[in-house]
């Protein structure tokens, strides 16, 4: 029985932990892999969001983390050179080839469509329908031993909803807008519709200091008089 990691882990650790899943299934001639070639899959232009740019401490830092955590490990064998680092992800939670890249899509790109999983799957493992992309996330989403990830609820402007990996914790949206943001146009007629305000409003303060001056003059000739 796979004893599972307790506590969420650090972004650093979800970038580490995922890059190393991804290289595990789709360039498998080159996993384990160096610490150099960790931190450039970590650091990789596509297929990452957000983009990120780790250094090899960072990187060191996640991996001894998640090596306590008994979800990576260091190997030393006596044809290579440096140690090469892998993942545990598999034995530590018991998952099969589909939840495995399912996990690994989600903390490489973040929450995702089932649409999108089944899009950004395919070289890991080959979902036939939505329906059984969507088997397999709901899987995830009820375990029995905790659920590793989590339907969000559909977001304003959305038509999909979208799903989460919980190896982080809790997913924490943003609030919504209180209202819908002006278009540039209209916040221009609008800042301008203010300003011409604040202009007349100083005219016709001018207007009435010029008729108090005015009053207070006519005052003072009649006394001159």
């Amino acid at each position: 029985m796979a004893t599972e990691p307790s506590g969420p882990l650090n972004p650093f650790e979800v970038r580490v932990l995922g890059s190393l899943i991804e290289k595990d299934i789709t360039t498998p001639d080159y996993y384990p892999l160096t610490l150099n070639a960790l931190t450039n899959a970590c650091n990789q232009s596509t297929n990452r969001d957000p983009v990120v740019s780790f250094s090899e401490q960072d990187v060191v830092r996640a991996l001894d983390l998640l090596r306590d955590r008994k979800l990576a490990f260091m190997f030393e064998g006596a044809d290579s050179r440096v140690p090469k680092y892998g993942h545990r992800l598999v034995e530590s939670f018991e998952l099969g080839r589909a939840e495995t890249s399912v996990m690994c899509v989600l903390m490489l790109r973040g929450p995702q469509t089932v649409g999108e999983v089944r899009a950004r799957t395919g070289r890991m493992h080959e979902f036939q329908s939505l329906e059984e992309t969507e088997a397999a996330l709901d899987a995830l989403c009820s375990r029995v031993a905790g659920a590793l990830a989590a339907k969000l609820p559909r977001q304003a402007g959305m038509k999909e909803q979208r799903y989460a990996h919980l190896l982080s914790g809790p997913v924490s949206l943003p609030a919504p807008d209180a209202a819908p943001r002006a278009e540039p146009a209209a916040l221009a007629v609008r800042l301008e519709d203010e300003r011409l305000g604040r202009l007349e409003g100083e005219v016709e303060g001018l207007r009435r200091e010029v008729s108090d001056l005015r009053r207070g003059l006519g005052e003072l000739r009649r006394q001159l008089q």
